[in-house]
């Protein structure tokens, strides 16, 4: 995981970068604001480091700046200033999470494997994927090979259960159960039906083929061997 850090101050920058790589981290170092946001808008870092008081462009400012182009990178702010107004300001600013300055570096490190695991773990979530198939839980959208597919909630809601199970077979009352209402009047040939809609969308014009039927067990979403 590679860190930014903005920090003005030579001595607390080194003392930083040195403790965060002793952790394997990969760590860059800014000394302002101007370069820490040109950094932050050419690169991409699983976390970065703010200060808050800087000349030029302070660490409000920049955080607010780089929310403007980027949403999901964990901002920690490092300050002295460390009233509940501040605080309040730093996340309203866009911030993640505010430690004060002095601090004990084995709370600053517990904060940033907090924030990078939260992190990564709502990126998980948020979007999965198979080869060039793509699914985006909090836009609703799925696309192969960068083409946008159109799906009934019913089939996004089949596709999202594969690809949580990609590479298990799947059996048709295993898909019937959690898919599906499983206290509905329904049979498991419904299933044969929407994996066949599947298909038709997801895999008819593409390849590799991904939906693979295992005879006598049920199907499975995976790359061919």
């Amino acid at each position: 995981m590679n860190i930014l850090i903005v920090e003005d101050e030579p001595n607390v920058a080194a003392f930083l970068k040195k403790g965060l790589q002793e952790q394997a981290y990969e760590v860059e170092v800014a000394y302002d604001g101007t370069t820490g946001k040109m950094l932050a808008s050419r690169n991409s870092y699983s976390l970065i480091l703010l200060d808050v008081i800087m000349p030029g462009i302070n660490g409000l400012e920049l955080c607010k700046a780089i929310r403007s182009f980027d949403k999901k990178t964990p901002i920690l702010m490092l300050t002295a200033l460390g009233t509940t107004d501040d605080v309040v300001t730093g996340l309203d600013n866009g911030a993640d999470d505010y430690i004060a300055k002095p601090f004990k570096f084995k709370e600053l490190l517990a904060r940033v494997r907090a924030l990078t695991r939260r992190s990564s773990m709502k990126e998980a979530a948020i979007s999965m994927s198979l080869a060039d198939l793509e699914l985006n839980l909090d836009t609703k959208t799925v696309s192969r090979n960068g083409k946008e597919i159109n799906l009934t909630a019913r089939e996004f809601a089949l596709l999202e259960y594969f690809l949580k199970n990609k590479g298990k077979v799947l059996s048709r009352m295993d898909l019937l159960e959690n898919v599906w209402d499983f206290n509905m009047d329904l049979g498991p040939k419904v299933v044969d039906v929407y994996v066949n809609y599947l298909r038709n969308k997801i895999d008819k014009d593409f390849h590799p083929k991904l939906i693979q039927t295992v005879i006598g067990m049920g199907y499975s979403l995976r790359e061919p061997a």
